[in-house]
């Protein structure tokens, strides 16, 4: 019987090492993918190039937005978006001007700082180096990080990678017991880029304490710790105020509410949904909420013989169809940083569910839930050991082969 135990183990090694090797192979096309469009990227295309002009100038507004989400206010034009990735661009505008054309490498150093980050984070959590790999394989090419390094030219897709890059550096330093301060104005930046970042900072602070500590205490050492964490980010908010204030005349407008247009002569979905529902409404939950869990990988077919592929849903698809590798998490032993951290996750994911967009345009991915991913990953590194780890490499796998066939059909469709 023990013999057998053995030859079982041993044969399930193999398939395990052999279906890494695949997850590897499939992992390099996209790669791949991710390398051309770093030579197709065009200038005058990402609105932090327009943003990161203005402030060289000296000016909080732009010439010129170079994508729908621009604000028209008091006669001048504003991006909507926070300031953080701007101020990331600024160097490379100062060298090459607005029509700067090369985010996506940016966005590609930033997944690779992520990966390093990572890499360290899952070593202070004594994850074995197995583990470690299959967990930052999934991440790079069958999570959300994937779609947003693949389009990280555009407005949207950058911020995310530089948030995910900020929002890690903050676990670094948290996990990896280097400077409270620092973690605070990683998260801080973070919500400068992102602004449901901040609602990650519960987690950030469990984080922080022994197993033995309070997390509500009064005590002296909590409130240093506490100050530490939250100073920096109290500093990111007043930041963020002033610079609506400066914007807008009002410290809580983001200037949303300026960038629909009732007269536009073309029809535009995110048009339409804010001039006649809102930037928030309860009519989003049904469809946003069949996106994030239901939806799957949907390619619509036509022609005559209705066997041409005519469309591929711009909508996305579902964390758990595209990434099925996080229901895992549930596995995670249900410690107080996981349990914290689960709620910030909620929150965060409740919040999006009244939102007037879930990411669009985005193919097989949910790209909102980059925004509290770092909390899965983190309990996915404490749920896969080694009796799931095969589940899991088979899940990442099957997640990465979407990602391919999603490569292939927009490749073929018409542009």
């Amino acid at each position: 019987m023990t013999e057998i135990s053995t030859q079982d183990a041993a044969s399930m090694r193999f398939r395990e090492k052999f279906l890494f090797v695949v997850a590897v192979l499939l992992a390099l096309l996209l790669a791949m993918a991710i390398g051309r469009q770093t030579t197709v990227e065009t200038g005058y295309s990402n609105s932090y190039a327009a943003l990161a002009d203005g402030f060289l100038q000296g000016r909080l507004d732009v010439d010129k937005c170079f994508d729908s989400d621009c604000a028209k206010f008091d006669g001048k034009r504003y991006i909507v978006f926070p300031p953080v990735p701007a101020i990331v661009a600024m160097p490379f505008v100062a060298a090459f001007g607005p029509g700067f054309h090369h985010f996506m490498i940016i966005g590609v150093v930033a997944l690779a700082a992520s990966l390093w980050l990572w890499w360290r984070i899952l070593e202070a959590m004594e994850v074995r180096r197995e583990t470690a790999l299959w967990l930052l394989l999934a991440l790079t090419f069958a999570s959300p990080l994937f779609y947003v390094t693949l389009r990280a030219d555009k407005v949207w897709f950058f911020a995310h990678s530089i948030d995910f890059l900020l929002v890690s550096a903050a676990l670094h330093e948290v996990l990896r017991g280097m400077s409270l301060v620092r973690a605070g104005i990683f998260i801080g930046a973070a919500f400068l880029c992102r602004q449901m970042s901040i609602l990650l900072v519960p987690f950030l602070f469990a984080l922080s304490l022994t197993p033995r500590e309070p997390l509500i205490s009064f005590g002296k050492a909590h409130i240093v710790r506490a100050l530490k964490l939250g100073l920096p980010v109290a500093g990111a908010i007043a930041v963020y105020l002033t610079y609506n204030w400066l914007r807008f005349g009002d410290p809580m407008q983001t200037g949303y509410a300026y960038i629909a247009a009732p007269d536009l002569d073309h029809w535009s979905l995110i048009n339409y949904r804010l001039t006649h529902i809102g930037l928030f409404s309860k009519d989003y939950v049904p469809f946003n909420a069949v996106y994030l869990f239901l939806q799957g990988f949907h390619v619509q077919w036509g022609g005559p013989d209705f066997l041409d592929i005519v469309a591929f849903d711009p909508m996305g698809t579902s964390i758990i169809a595209a990434s099925p590798f996080v229901l895992l998490a549930i596995f995670a032993p249900a410690t107080r940083p996981v349990v914290v951290g689960a709620l910030c996750a909620a929150l965060i994911a409740g919040i999006t569910l009244f939102y007037h967009g879930n990411g669009y345009s985005q193919y097989n991915t949910q790209r909102f839930t980059l925004d509290w991913m770092p909390v899965m990953f983190f309990a996915l590194a404490l749920a896969v050991k080694e009796p799931i780890r095969p589940v899991f490499g088979l899940l990442a796998t099957y997640g990465i082969v979407l990602n391919v066939a999603a490569i292939a059909v927009l490749a073929i469709l018409p542009s």
